[in-house]
């Protein structure tokens, strides 16, 4: 199995930097850089660079620029997907994003890691985990996601939160580390006499 295939793989693992298959990173580095320099107005360029580099890319996936990402090929988007502006995605591992998501900006979705023993991480060693966002999850601004982290169906992640856990299905979590507040109710929903437009 090579390297590309193991970090394909909806599994965690660890690997020293030397295995880092350059081509495919300075090629998401590229598409990434071609990508941010888009007007406003090149719709259609967009959707041409997000099919070149995302591994799967639903054609209703808009990413606002800046946008950043390790490899491009591990990131998959399963249905209409907005993210916002200045998200960066490490995606070492497989990351999976459901239909339905709104990814606020300043997100980060890290499956990277690095060895927690010192000499384990002087030498380069690192870790790797998948990360999943079920259908209609919210990621709230500046929340970063770290590896190994599975977000449940219709979740909400509060503002400036770090996920270290999974978060189960239908509930407001938020903090650092991230924990889970209330369920969401039928009392989250917005009047309809107080939506004015």
């Amino acid at each position: 199995m090579n390297v590309i295939d193991i970090m394909k793989r909806p599994a965690a693992y660890a690997s020293g930097y030397e295995n880092i298959p350059g081509e495919e990173q300075n090629r998401a580095k590229q598409l990434c850089w071609e990508y941010n320099r888009t007007a406003p107005k090149e719709q259609q360029k967009r959707r041409e660079i997000l099919q070149e580099l995302l591994g799967t890319c639903h054609p209703m996936t808009g990413i606002e620029p800046d946008f950043h990402c390790d490899y491009g090929f591990n990131i998959h988007t399963h249905g209409l997907t907005v993210i916002n502006y200045n998200c960066v995605i490490l995606d070492t591992s497989p990351v999976n994003i459901g239909a339905g998501a709104f990814i606020a900006p300043g997100v980060c979705l890290a499956c990277s890691g690095h060895a927690v023993d010192l000499g384990q991480r002087s030498q380069g060693i690192g870790t790797s985990a998948p990360i999943t966002l079920e259908e209609n999850v919210w990621i709230g601004a500046n929340t970063t996601v770290c590896g190994g982290v599975t977000i449940g169906a219709g979740s909400v992640i509060g503002a400036g939160s770090v996920v270290t856990h999974d978060i189960p299905a239908g509930v407001i979590a938020a903090g650092v580390p991230c924990r889970v507040i209330r369920p969401i109710t039928e009392k989250d929903k917005i009047r309809p006499e107080d939506i004015l437009f």
